[in-house]
């Protein structure tokens, strides 16, 4: 089974409207309203690929409720710890320049955290654990690295998909997948990586670190995978970039969904980098059917 983590998952009001005048009465023109969280956002790109998982994470009030009902709709499985106050609403203004107002959402207790550290110590072999996003205020930053020795000797693959300092403590624990844009990987190693080349020496480094699997966005270069079995590119196929938001999350979706069907790494590679881009080339999450009309156009090569 594959569980993915939010520790601070929300409901995102997105408001659509022509023009955003500050100071004025503004109104919307149409409104969407959906559970957000990268570890949400990947449960729900797998479960449009065919891959069950369960989400975890905290969910407070009537807001923690709706997302839950929100996934339970979707046929996606979650164990929120209920925890005292509100999950949090961000709210997402898209007129002519995007807006967005994040809350801080709910103070998570010592006891909280426990519970869900009891959830993770019940994963098995096999399982996969999803790390991803960042961590609220009120836990402490250390919390990757406590889950990560949790599960260590369990013979479970952890993916992390975060920033360099929830990132790094964790590296020692021999991540399954890690997936850092070209900047994030620049900014683990104090580096500006702006080529392929420079993308595979600092990439190298991190399987150096124990890494099994790297994945390297470079936005119109394209991606890399590094492992111990050689460096491979994928292209980026043709199509009108509308939102970034959620692409990070349905790469690593797409390359887990590819494991779990039996694919090879290079195949499971070409179906991440189809379903970053649908996803890119959307508003909103992608589907089923655009991760399938890319998927043949994703052109993998085998570069080291």
């Amino acid at each position: 089974m594959i569980y993915t983590i939010t520790l601070n998952p929300s409901i995102d009001y997105i408001l659509a409207m022509d023009r955003l005048e500050p100071g004025s009465l503004n109104r919307s023109t149409h409104e969407t309203v959906l559970p957000g969280g990268k570890g949400i956002n990947v449960s729900r790109v797998l479960k449009r690929l065919d891959i069950d998982s369960t989400v975890l994470g905290f969910g407070g009030g009537f807001t923690g409720r709706y997302i839950e009902e929100y996934l339970r709709k979707e046929g996606i499985s979650s164990r929120l710890v209920p925890v005292d106050g509100l999950s949090r609403i961000n709210v997402k203004i898209m007129a002519d320049q995007e807006t967005e107002i994040n809350a801080n959402g709910p103070d998570i207790q010592r006891a909280d955290l426990e519970k869900l550290l009891q959830t993770v110590a019940g994963l098995t072999s096999g399982d996969v654990l999803v790390l991803a996003g960042s961590i609220p205020a009120s836990i402490p930053k250390t919390f990757y690295q406590t889950i990560a020795e949790t599960i260590q000797g369990k013979d479970v693959r952890l993916v992390v998909d975060a920033e360099k300092n929830l990132l790094e403590p964790v590296l020692d624990y021999r991540p399954f997948l890690i997936k850092p844009n070209h900047h994030e990987l620049g900014q683990i190693f104090q580096a500006t990586i702006k080529t392929v080349e420079e993308a595979v020496y600092y990439g190298k480094k991190l399987l150096e670190r124990g890494v099994q699997n790297v994945i390297v966005s470079m936005a119109e270069q394209g991606s890399v995978l590094l492992n111990e079995q050689g460096v491979w590119q994928a292209t980026v196929p043709k199509g009108e970039l509308k939102s970034s938001v959620g692409a990070g999350d349905s790469t690593v979706a797409g390359f887990l969904a590819g494991i779990e069907r039996g694919y090879s790494l290079e195949k499971s590679f070409q179906l991440a980098n189809a379903a970053g881009s649908a996803t890119a080339f959307s508003i909103g999450l992608c589907t089923k059917d655009q991760v399938e009309q890319l998927f043949d156009q994703v052109k993998v090569k085998k570069i080291m």
